[in-house]
């Protein structure tokens, strides 16, 4: 689940090459959902342990000093599309590593960061993109155990989208009727029916009181519909 999480924020194209760097818990199971996702995948990581145990689930898996421009280089990171540094608690390593990227020409680099600080140090390094995986899945389950959220991402300007079960004033009536995107400031995507296929919302889509909603706008707002808060017309 947690590769699959973060996999969700990668624009990548479904043929683009992704080397990751470090391959502990999250920089393995992003790797694994890269695979499944179809992308050629490289692993890098120090420890000779951590390289064989993901050597037969990712394209290449490789022990190797991600800190050592030439060593990079003579594995071909160069030619990579996209770089995800996964380093754990090695605050030296990740940013030395992010340095060497850089070098490299790497155009789309994202960085694991154990800090603010640290985020934002990657950030003046190079970084193009900065995860904050434990903040992030704090933020997400406070979302889904707090509210009517079934599956919740948001956004680094507040924006998000979430799957939520039909707040009650919704129930049998059509979008167009309950006047949601006026009235609460978010917009409806798309509806899930049990035993149906998923049907993108029009206004006069109905929706029936079982009725798992694709919701997308700014975060506050999607939570202010989830828990069914009516505003006045």
């Amino acid at each position: 689940m947690l590769g699959r999480i973060f996999t969700e924020q990668f624009a990548f194209s479904a043929s683009d090459s992704v080397v990751v760097i470090g391959l502990g818990r999250f920089g393995g199971a992003v790797s694994q959902s890269l695979v499944r996702l179809g992308h050629d995948v490289m692993g890098i990581d120090r420890k000779e342990d951590l390289v064989q145990v993901w050597g037969d689930r990712l394209t290449h898996a490789v022990q190797a000093d991600s800190t050592n421009e030439n060593v990079m280089l003579q594995l071909g990171v160069a030619d990579f599309s996209h770089a995800i540094v996964a380093i754990g608690s090695d605050l030296a390593a990740s940013l030395m590593t992010l340095m060497v990227l850089t070098e490299l020409g790497i155009k789309d680099i994202w960085v694991k960061a154990m800090s603010p600080e640290h985020g934002q140090i990657a950030t003046r390094i190079g970084a193009h993109h900065i995860i904050y995986p434990e903040a992030d899945m704090g933020e997400r389950v406070a979302h889904l155990i707090t509210g009517r959220m079934m599956d919740f991402i948001e956004f680094d300007d507040g924006f998000g989208i979430a799957k939520i079960h039909a707040p009650l004033y919704t129930h049998n009536q059509s979008l167009a009727e309950s006047q949601v995107r006026s009235r609460f400031g978010v917009t409806v995507v798309g509806v899930k029916r049990a035993h149906e296929d998923f049907q993108h919302a029009q206004p006069e889509t109905r929706v029936l009181p079982a009725d798992l909603l694709i919701v997308s706008g700014p975060t506050k707002k999607i939570e202010e519909f989830a828990r069914g808060e009516k505003k006045k017309r």
